[in-house]
C-alpha cells in the first residue's frame, strides 16, 4: 500500500471516529431527554455500523503480524 492510500485511510479513519463521537453524543442526548425509543435504536444501529467500518479500515493500515 503506497503512502498516498495509507494518508487517505488515516483521513477517513479520523473522520470516521468523529462520525462516531458525535452519534455517541447525539444519543446519549436523546436518551437523556427521552426521545422516541425507535429513533434511539436507529441512530445505535448506525453508530455500530460506523464502528464496523472503522475498525475494517484500521485493519488495513495495520496489517496483521504473524509471530
Amino acid at each position: 500500500m503506497g503512502e498516498q492510500e495509507q494518508a487517505a485511510l488515516r483521513l477517513e479513519v479520523a473522520r470516521l471516529r468523529q462520525e462516531h463521537a458525535d452519534f455517541d453524543v447525539a444519543v446519549n442526548a436523546m436518551e437523556a431527554v427521552g426521545a422516541d425509543r425507535l429513533r434511539i435504536q436507529r441512530m445505535k444501529k448506525k453508530k455500530l455500523a460506523i464502528k464496523d467500518h472503522l475498525q475494517d479500515l484500521e485493519d488495513q493500515i495495520i496489517p496483521d503480524i504473524i509471530a
